[in-house]
């Protein structure tokens, strides 16, 4: 991209680099959102405001961010305490956009963090940190240290009368805590399954009272929006979808890593003009556009616009936005199996459809794997992506689990009928 304005989000992250200071973010014009928002403008302008710039929930699901705001009881007979939580639990196979942010500009996220309390009148935030992410741990303890001795966090910020206290929380260490209402629970100390819905957390969530979650790159979209619009945020995007959008790739790609894009940049343009390409030697076979609970796409997808519209015409999901790089060298089955094993291994055990399906989906592609498969085995994958999907089971993690391997039945069934066939794994 062009101009620091055309990357908001990454335009003070240097790599190798130590993040802005608060008196640095200060000097970029850091801190002039949450001013603006909490001494010129009501909450529900702020609401206002963030709807009308179309904003996306940057974690996965898409939901409109100001819509999901609204949803949060406003008035005097409101229960309190109210809640915000930024969802920095970041642990989908293939995903890193998060860790950029929080090593790289930690004051953007609580910027964003006091913003969206102020907007809901949340009066306690978290922010629920994968624990393994030690570093942004520090340098977000730091910058938390600073936004309080500066006056931006505590009692009556900014003398207009709004309170907010923000704790970091490191989180147990399980996939399953990135579920909105698994996070509540391990928040509140309890063991983290998922809770059923309705009730929702934006009216009943931790603790019982009113509750908002957010991603992290979500709120990090917050201060630029407030300072310069939701006409300029929109015009960043490609097509329909507003802003930018952190993207990565991994796999034997030339250049894995995360580039700040406008939301709607082609898979051909990430992979070839970013990640620079395959290795030498390997071509494309494949690839998860968000993260491994997504399906397939394959080189004919390639010029499909890496949004939420595009992708799901092409019949998978912008999911987090993180593409995982199949190559032709690889082993599909080994790479579901690879893929099945960490799901089966991070269900939450509190519907059977997940923990025994997922244990059943290893079993098999293990089987398969070491030259044991079975024909019948094809139509057991298949028969179980049906059973794990969209309404069978409490939370997303087993319909995500699904994903992949309903695609790779479809796209890498030759591969399959291989291992079947010659009673071995073709790849090694």
């Amino acid at each position: 991209m062009g101009s620091t304005a055309e990357r908001p989000l990454t335009r003070d992250i240097v790599p190798g680099r130590e993040p802005p200071d608060l008196a640095r973010y200060e000097r970029t014009g850091g801190y002039q959102a949450a001013r603006q928002a909490l001494t010129r403008m009501a909450p529900q302008e702020v609401t206002a405001l963030v709807t009308a710039s179309n904003l996306r929930g940057r974690g996965g699901a898409g939901f409109p961010t100001g819509k999901k705001w609204s949803f949060v009881p406003m008035g005097d007979g409101v229960p309190r305490p109210k809640y915000l939580v930024a969802n920095a639990d970041e642990m989908e196979p293939g995903t890193f956009k998060d860790r950029l942010l929080l090593e790289g500009n930690p004051h953007q996220l609580i910027e964003g963090m006091i913003i969206a309390a102020y907007a809901v009148q949340a009066d306690i935030a978290y922010i629920f940190l994968r624990a393994e992410y030690r570093l942004a741990a520090t340098r977000l303890a730091a910058a938390l240290g600073e936004a309080y001795a500066r006056g931006y966090l505590g009692r009556n910020i900014l003398g207009g009368g709004f309170s907010l206290e923000i704790h970091l929380h490191a989180s147990a260490g399980r996939y399953i805590c990135g579920e909105e209402t698994a996070l509540l629970n391990a928040l509140e100390g309890k063991r983290a399954n998922p809770r059923a819905k309705p009730p929702f957390p934006p009216v009943v969530g931790l603790w019982g009272r009113p509750t908002n979650v957010n991603n992290v790159e979500t709120l990090c979209n917050i201060p630029h929006i407030v300072v310069r619009g939701p006409d300029w945020f929109k015009a960043l995007g490609r097509g329909a979808d507003a802003g930018t959008k952190i993207y990565g790739v991994s796999g034997k790609v030339k250049r894995p890593g995360a580039w700040e894009l406008p939301m709607g940049t082609t898979i051909r343009e990430l992979l070839e003009e970013h990640a620079g390409g395959m290795r030498d030697g390997l071509g494309l076979r494949g690839l998860l556009p968000g993260g491994a609970s997504t399906d397939f796409l394959v080189p004919e997808h390639l010029d499909t616009p890496m949004d939420f519209g595009s992708l799901a015409a092409a019949g998978s999901r912008l999911g987090t936005g993180t593409m995982i790089v199949l190559d032709d060298r690889t082993c599909p089955v080994g790479m579901l199996l690879n893929l099945e094993h960490f799901f089966a291994q991070e269900s939450c055990g509190w519907c059977t459809p997940c923990w025994a399906g997922l244990r059943w989906i290893e079993r098999i592609l293990a089987r398969m794997e070491d030259g044991a498969g079975e024909a019948a085995d094809l139509e057991r994958l298949a028969a179980h992506t049906r059973l794990l999907g969209p309404g069978h089971t409490y939370c997303a993690l087993a319909p995500g689990a699904a994903e992949p391997l309903q695609s790779g039945l479809r796209y890498f069934r030759e591969d399959f009928e291989r291992h079947v066939r010659e009673k071995r794994c073709p790849w090694r």
